[in-house]
């Protein structure tokens, strides 16, 4: 809320002071979403090493079952953070959704009032609703989805005895620490190297944002896996005997990776009015 009321007042003077200010404010929630779910999932699997493999080490179970059943453990700190967003996006939406069509019926078809007129008091509501479904609701989705998505690799990585043993498993921790330095990089690209002097330019800055961080996190990848990675593992009960190599790895990471720009590309080719005007 704080920066938004600071971007409203800087957008006064200036637009590229306005659109530093919001950058930068949306930046507090994209770097702590990540680096507190890696902080804290990093303390979980140290823990439940210390605590829970050594028990079950001493009851004669075999070390690859209970690296299972650790991660399979560890698993419910994703369901932790979906069940919270269940609450911040369900309730959040609804909040903001009733607060959105009241406040445009009264302003704008009773009253003839302007979209987000500052003479509705009803918009008031309707910010705060945007603020928890879009911010709150927004964020701890991505934590939930990003948790559980992390803790689905680690469970799979429990059945290969080569990544368990070099400690390989904290590879997807690894990119995502990466890419927290990538982001950092690409955010200074936008706020003070690159001026945004008009509008039209805002969405420009975000897109090169978005192309430089692909760019970048591909050797970025390359470098993980081949460090990170032992030359050749596999899993067990999945395709016993065929072996996976650190490049194979890698060149999965990075279709994923150049796959999702080329989505958000064709995705706005085709909704986008700057292509096709009304």
């Amino acid at each position: 809320m704080r920066a938004n009321v600071r971007t409203a007042k800087q957008a006064r003077t200036s637009l590229d002071g306005a659109f530093n200010v919001a950058f930068r404010g949306g930046l507090v929630l994209g770097f702590t979403l990540v680096g507190l779910a890696l902080l804290v999932l990093t303390l979980l699997i140290k823990a439940y090493k210390v605590q829970m493999a050594n028990d079950l080490f001493s009851h004669g179970k075999p070390q690859s079952k209970a690296w299972l059943l650790m991660f399979e453990a560890i698993a419910g700190y994703g369901l932790g953070g979906s069940t919270v967003a269940l609450f911040g996006r369900v309730g959040g939406g609804i909040y903001t959704k009733a607060a959105d069509v009241g406040a445009d019926l009264v302003g704008k078809v009773v009253e003839n009032l302007d979209e987000d007129s500052i003479m509705n008091p009803g918009v008031i509501a309707d910010n705060v609703g945007d603020n928890v479904g879009d911010i709150a609701g927004m964020g701890s989705d991505l934590f939930g989805s990003f948790a559980e998505a992390t803790c689905a690799c680690l469970v799979i990585s429990a059945s290969s005895e080569q990544l368990m043993a070099s400690q390989a498993y904290y590879f997807p921790l690894m990119i995502s620490a990466a890419g927290i330095l990538v982001g950092l990089a690409t955010s200074i690209l936008a706020t003070n190297i690159m001026t945004v002097s008009e509008i039209d330019k805002i969405e420009f800055t975000l897109k090169v944002q978005i192309a430089v961080s692909t760019v970048l996190m591909t050797p970025t990848l390359y470098f993980l896996a081949i460090w990170c990675l032992p030359s050749e593992f596999e899993f067990k009960g999945v395709h016993e005997g065929s072996n996976v190599t650190a490049m194979r790895a890698f060149v999965c990471c990075a279709i994923g990776l150049w796959s999702g720009l080329i989505i958000g590309v064709f995705t706005e080719y085709f909704t986008s009015t700057n292509f096709w005007p009304v």
